[in-house]
């Protein structure tokens, strides 16, 4: 068999040829477009080659975006469940903002109502003794807390301060077994003594007769006898009467109207409940006491002129303690 490209001068021949008859070719086809026919036929014949050839980069391409997509969506995953937690936080917050928000919004209208001077107070600890009912609240003397001194909440009487301490106060509730509170039936004025039973869901009226018009629904106020707690506050409402039970009184239980184990804002109530006139004794007395410990360390202090207005606390405004600032604004 001869080969195809024969050595010797031939080859260089033959080269020649080829290259001429592909420049003609070229030619032909760039003016005439006579192998158009030839080149879509050789197309059609090599396009699965082509595709063969190129499915290697294609498959690699697509291996590359998929890992890549993949780590993309487990990065974006991770980020938003964080930020789903975020969010999450942040609605548990709104809804614990929201819900203060309305028991202070309660609170303000409640003291709205109250006559007497008072302060708002944050509920702060708990007393760990199960036997005794008392709160820590985080007003103190420094604030004008007193010994007996009424608290409130927006739904009724709470209790009294029993501890005064320089930033803070503690508070026996109306449900402790040591306290009680005069009050009154609103319907008839029937009055009693609601007595705490150590069981923070009711109260107990002691002594009520057999015959007491006193019925399930009636809603108990103090009295302001006593006066400890200043009259016609909410203290609780009747649930139960028992007559005919062997005593010699009637079993009456009653609900304390404010929200003992719940409230987290409190009042502080200011009230005096002495009559003008001993106020103006006291205020007398006092500016006595103040003239006669002027004189005796060799000081003047003045009269204060007639007519001078007498404070709330019963003094003139020469020895007046000072009285607390803070009040509620709406």
């Amino acid at each position: 068999m001869k080969p195809l490209f024969a050595k010797g001068p031939l080859l260089g021949v033959r080269l020649l040829v080829f290259v001429v008859l592909c420049v003609v070719l070229m030619v032909v086809d760039a003016r005439f477009e006579a192998l158009k026919t030839v080149r879509s036929q050789m197309g059609l014949v090599l396009t699965p080659f082509y595709l063969v050839g190129e499915m290697p980069g294609r498959i690699w391409r697509m291996a590359t975006e998929q890992i890549a997509s993949s780590n993309s969506l487990m990065a974006e995953n991770e980020k938003l469940k964080a930020e789903a937690l975020l969010m999450q936080r942040r609605l548990q917050r709104l809804a614990m903002l929201t819900e203060q928000n309305v028991r202070l919004r309660e609170l303000l209208n409640s003291a709205a109502l109250v006559d007497d001077k008072v302060i708002v107070s944050e509920l702060i600890g708990l007393d760990p003794n199960p036997f005794t009912h008392r709160i820590l609240i985080d007003k103190g003397e420094k604030d004008g807390v007193f010994m007996g001194q009424p608290v409130l909440d927006a739904s009724g009487l709470m209790g009294q301060v029993v501890e005064v301490l320089p930033y803070a106060a503690r508070v026996l509730l109306l449900t402790d077994v040591t306290h009680s509170i005069p009050v009154q039936v609103t319907r008839n004025g029937l009055r009693a003594i609601a007595v705490g039973t150590g069981n923070p869901d009711y109260l107990e009226l002691r002594h009520v007769a057999e015959t007491a018009d006193v019925k399930a629904g009636d809603l108990l106020v103090s009295s302001g006898l006593g006066q400890r707690f200043p009259s016609g506050y909410p203290v609780a409402q009747v649930t139960e009467v028992v007559h005919g039970s062997g005593q010699p009184f009637a079993i009456v239980r009653a609900v304390p109207t404010a929200m003992l184990n719940r409230s987290r804002y409190l009042m502080l109530v200011f009230s005096d409940s002495r009559t003008p006139e001993e106020r103006a004794a006291a205020a007398a007395e006092a500016q006595a006491d103040a003239d006669q410990k002027a004189a005796s360390e060799g000081t003047g202090v003045t009269t204060p002129p007639a007519g001078a207005e007498v404070d709330d606390a019963g003094q003139s405004p020469a020895v007046a303690p000072q009285a607390p600032t803070s009040e509620v604004v709406q």
